[in-house]
């Protein structure tokens, strides 16, 4: 039996990174194929695999999205080395084998293999449904955005607090119908845009990095998504909340089954994600963040980062993958 037992011991950083690898490396075979469910499949299972051999008891509490009908890592799901007979760390998990099933397909930028761990009870079980999120980076007073106020009125408060004008400022969102009176709000304010197809964990995650160049972002994503990337967040500073969003009584019906007393909490980025946290993820296709995954003859490079919010230490891993020793 292993001895650890909380998800602070760094041993497991580099257990996670193998997870991710294993399923960017298996999505990357899908990359500019037109076919999303078969990268997502791929995905899926190779890190299913690879779970096998992390020295955890794990439950997965976010689970792999239900909106794109692809399979899934599915929630209650049980994973790890000791699954099944017990020991090792008793794990809470957030998966999202492949962020950005649709990216992958049309080999767009940005598509990526995200895990997260917590200890036992710290992650938001979210649904399946849309959450309003706003985030930023970290340095800034608690409180100085807020999913309260408008677009215009958090741009000005984050605009002061940095010393620059609106028009110095970055707002990620996804490129959606729904969002076009964000849009309009932050370009009336002077904001830029940054206008992602796909990936919201990405568009979190971007704020607290600053070679990405984003300072906020705004907008209805996934649920478990905005999990994924408040568990980032808790890693390497930066404040975020989020709403769930119902579009029907039967969304709220499971949601309350899932544990949810008040559909409409607003929810900070600790109430997300509590405790000790790790996060790690593995480039598929490149962008700011991450490179993706570089095929060869004979093996590939990957490239990943991995944190967690007891140190707060941000590392970048490049592995060279020989498949004749290993195949994906």
């Amino acid at each position: 039996m292993s001895e650890t037992k909380t998800v602070a011991d760094r041993n497991l950083a580099l257990e996670l990174v193998r997870v991710t690898e294993a399923a960017a490396l298996a999505a990357s075979l899908w990359v500019g194929k037109g076919d999303k469910n078969a990268a997502d499949g791929a995905a899926v299972e190779a890190m299913r695999r690879a779970f096998d051999s992390v020295a955890i008891d794990g439950t997965v509490v976010i689970g792999e999205g239900e909106m794109d009908e692809a399979p899934m890592l599915f929630i209650g799901e049980k994973v790890g080395l000791y699954a099944k007979t017990g020991g090792g760390v008793l794990a809470d998990i957030a998966v999202d084998p492949l962020e950005g099933t649709t990216l992958t397909a049309k080999g767009g930028p940005n598509a990526m293999a995200v895990v997260a761990l917590a200890n036992r009870g710290g992650f938001l079980h979210a649904p399946d449904v849309y959450m309003d999120k706003i985030a930023i980076g970290p340095g800034y007073p608690e409180g100085i955005v807020d999913l309260d106020r408008t677009p215009g009125e958090n741009l000005e408060a984050l605009a002061k607090a940095k010393g620059v004008p609106v028009g110095e400022l970055t707002v990620c969102t996804l490129d959606r119908d729904r969002h076009k009176d964000i849009i309009k709000a932050c370009r009336a304010a002077g904001a830029r845009l940054m206008l992602i197809p796909d990936g919201d964990v990405f568009g979190v995650v971007a704020c607290a990095q600053p070679e990405t160049g984003v300072d906020m972002y705004l907008g209805w994503g996934g649920a478990p998504e905005g999990v994924l990337a408040a568990a980032a967040l808790r890693c390497i500073g930066g404040q975020m909340q989020g709403r769930l969003i119902f579009e029907d009584e039967g969304q709220v019906v499971r949601a309350r089954e899932m544990g949810i007393e008040d559909p409409h909490r607003k929810y900070s980025m600790t109430e997300m994600a509590s405790g000790e946290v790790m996060f790690a993820a593995t480039g598929v296709t490149s962008g700011p963040m991450l490179r993706g995954v570089r095929l060869y003859p004979g093996g590939a490079v990957t490239h990943s980062i991995v944190m967690r919010s007891k140190s707060g230490t941000v590392r970048y891993v490049e592995g060279r993958h020989n498949f004749k020793l290993k195949p994906i």
